[in-house]
């Protein structure tokens, strides 16, 4: 009896100890987001392809942690790889490189230095309603960068409310640009709808060959989330290119099933739609593009989601505003996926 009680005692020790090494050692996360995709264009779908595709919708694998260097500063880390297993066809590429940093945080808040979103692209909050989709903000519009050899600063929250953040890209690192390349972002309330139930914040960015400004509104009532966003873009090289563009999207849980819907109107014409539509790229002016999304979403577990989409895109435009309107090929898109994450 005293033997099995000293054997026991002697195990949950044990037990306690590894299980407070594992809390801080680096964790090992991942997610695999595969969808079948009906496309009658396939300007829009991860791999540019037309009729029914699979698509990887940015799987990935990473490795994140942090570690007490003194009592008021932290070491943060992390290496992130999105692995393609459904458009590689072929090429030997399955690894990408995604947001790959070290960083530390303190009170005077929190620098990464690598790889990472712009500030400008995570202004957005969680008003985009089908990120990391086929029908994603950046087949409308600029400003969706993640972007290596940069410095990202985010400030401790100004009464648990505000927080003010930045972006800097190295100059050696991006020669072929003759400015300065950076953003900078206010927001304000809680993205995830949990400590408020508002979200708001402004950025403006010059990375990526455009200047852009752009304002974001999220609210929640009950089981309804409403975001809208509005953006301003003019290229660095064309003068003639730059307009703005306009999203609204409602989100509203019914039983555990979310009911999406989202409208986006783009009179700038910077996005993966048009971009993939023509050859006349970056001379399109008087640009007029209007997508709907409409889907759904379920979690059939905290770690698995089955999601479904159906969107439409469709435009014109002119060339360096002369000659006749140019009107875009129409894509309709269907979209049944599933995702899960560890």
């Amino acid at each position: 009896m005293k033997k099995t009680l000293l054997s026991m005692t002697i195990f949950g020790l044990l037990s306690a100890t590894s299980y407070n090494a594992l809390a801080d050692s680096p964790q090992i996360y991942g997610r695999f987001d595969m969808a079948l995709t009906h496309s009658e264009n396939g300007v829009t779908t991860q791999n540019q392809k037309s009729g029914t595709i699979l698509e990887n919708n940015f799987s990935r694998l990473g490795i994140h942690g942090s570690e007490a260097i003194t009592d008021n500063i932290e070491l943060l880390y992390r290496a992130e790889f999105e692995v393609d297993s459904a458009t590689n066809e072929g090429s030997s590429e399955v690894f990408k490189a995604r947001s790959t940093y070290l960083g530390v945080k303190s009170d005077l808040g929190t620098l990464i230095v690598g790889r990472n979103d712009t500030v400008m692209k995570s202004s957005k909050g969680t008003a985009e309603a089908f990120a990391l989709t086929n029908a994603a903000y950046n087949r409308m519009i600029a400003g969706q960068d993640r972007k290596a050899d940069g410095v990202t600063y985010y400030s401790p929250k100004i009464a648990d409310l505000v927080s003010v953040n930045a972006t800097y890209l190295m100059d050696d690192n991006y020669e072929d640009s003759d400015e300065q390349q950076y953003a900078v972002s206010i927001v304000a309330g809680d993205k995830k709808m949990k400590k408020q139930s508002f979200y708001l914040a402004a950025a403006y960015n010059t990375i990526g060959g455009v200047d852009a400004y752009r304002g974001v509104a999220q609210y929640k009532i009950g089981n309804l989330k409403l975001g809208g966003l509005f953006q301003n873009t003019e290229s660095q090289t064309y003068n003639e290119k730059e307009g703005n563009s306009y999203f609204f999207s409602a989100v509203y849980n019914l039983n555990g099933v979310n009911l999406k819907a989202e409208i986006g109107k783009d009179k700038a014409g910077f996005g993966k739609y048009l971009k993939n539509s023509t050859s006349d790229y970056k001379n399109a002016t008087d640009v007029d593009i209007t997508s709907l999304v409409v889907g759904a979403d379920y979690r059939l577990a905290k770690s698995t989601l089955l999601y479904t989409h159906y969107a439409r895109y469709e435009g014109e435009f002119r060339v360096k505003n002369a000659g006749p309107v140019i009107d875009l090929d129409e894509d309709n898109i269907v979209t049944v996926g599933v995702r899960y994450d560890f």
